[in-house]
């Protein structure tokens, strides 16, 4: 079942001479579960393509749907709660609150959300299963960054989100915790079935993913390139 869909998606910014058009005609399906890695050179529209998903930006033109519902139907207020509700955010650069200790960074999505009760086991549970919850009382400038991703990843899977979305999850990781944070990440995948939406510039870590979209120029690219996009998601 398709949990994402995006259909003729642009994104342009600037006007005139200086428009410059990020992303075009974007067709795009991800199924529920499913662990996709999206590669590119750097100003190729990786991030946008994710800031789009994700309700942090509006295209120019086309339609964006999550389990559904088309986001651009809703009114900020809608789209907020949508937001916190279906989508979960990993960073490069962790963002973290400084002043919070693990356990209550990890819990902060849920205290936003008047309508979720903070269940207390689960958050429990993912701290173990990410191996920090001897960490829960530490503050995130005690932790190495590999600990602090763990948060981070911990953070954005509090709310069970429908679709996570991880942009360069391991940009700022060493070789050896980039394996176990990208291990993590896949486990989270399939135990809590999770759909993985993942910008990455590194081409081996790319490949261990469930499918590869390449996107060049604002484009999803098909054909004999290093990444094909299986199923040829888009053509331009």
């Amino acid at each position: 079942m398709s949990i994402l869909k995006l259909q003729n998606v642009e994104k342009i910014y600037g006007e005139k001479e200086n428009q410059v058009k990020a992303l075009r005609k974007i067709d795009l399906q991800v199924e529920e579960g499913e662990f996709v890695a999206v590669v590119g050179t750097s100003g190729s529209g990786k991030s946008t393509l994710l800031n789009l998903i994700g309700g942090l930006d509006n295209p120019t033109q086309g339609k964006i749907f999550i389990k559904n519902r088309e986001v651009g139907s809703l009114s900020r207020k809608e789209l907020t709660i949508f937001r916190r509700r279906n989508i979960g955010f990993v960073f490069q650069n962790y963002s973290l609150m400084p002043v919070l200790n693990v356990y209550d960074n990890v819990a902060l999505p849920l205290t936003f959300d008047k309508g979720k009760h903070i269940n207390r086991k689960y958050i429990e549970e993912l701290l173990r299963e990410l191996g920090i919850w001897e960490k829960r009382k530490k503050y995130p400038n005690e932790l190495s960054g590999g600990q602090q991703q763990r948060v981070a990843i911990a953070r954005a899977l509090a709310n069970k989100p429908a679709i996570l979305l991880a942009d360069e999850p391991t940009g700022n990781l060493d070789s050896a915790t980039t394996v176990e944070v990208m291990g993590l990440l896949k486990a989270s995948c399939k135990k809590y079935r999770q759909t993985i939406i993942m910008v990455t510039h590194n081409e081996a870590i790319a490949q261990t993913c469930d499918r590869v979209i390449h996107i060049e120029d604002g484009c999803i690219v098909t054909g004999n390139r290093r990444f094909p996009a299986k199923g040829g998601d888009g053509i331009c």
